[in-house]
């Protein structure tokens, strides 16, 4: 794949742009969310790009694509989460809008990404 460390793939680069997009997000939620949602959310998306790097950082193409299914299962949760957050009222669809952009085109990378290891190793 030409990459030497987990910094060099796309689809970490862009999870981490993700990261910052909802820290900033999380600012704009109640404060009575502090330890709910906004932490929850913070969790799920730190999720993504540490799964990638930790997943890199192995010596084996079958434990990265664990890694990278569970950096998916992550970015799929965040995603609930942003919807739940436009349901209740506490964000609008503008707000959510860029980060929901985000969730699609990590989830797509890391789809890419699953099934180019998944067919170097056949």
């Amino acid at each position: 794949m030409g990459v030497q460390s987990y910094r060099d793939f796309k689809v970490w680069q862009k999870a981490m742009d993700l990261t910052v997009e909802i820290y900033r997000l999380v600012e704009l939620l109640p404060k009575k969310e502090t330890y709910a949602l906004s932490d929850q959310m913070r969790r799920s998306v730190v999720s993504i790009p540490s799964n990638i790097a930790e997943g890199q950082g192995r010596n084996s193409a079958k434990e990265f694509v664990q890694f990278l299914a569970t950096a998916r299962g992550s970015q799929c949760e965040l995603e609930t989460q942003l919807q739940i957050c436009v349901k209740i009222g506490y964000l609008s669809e503008e707000d959510t809008a860029n980060a929901l952009n985000l969730c699609i085109e990590v989830n797509k990378m890391l789809n890419t990404l699953i099934r180019k290891i998944k067919q170097s190793l056949q």
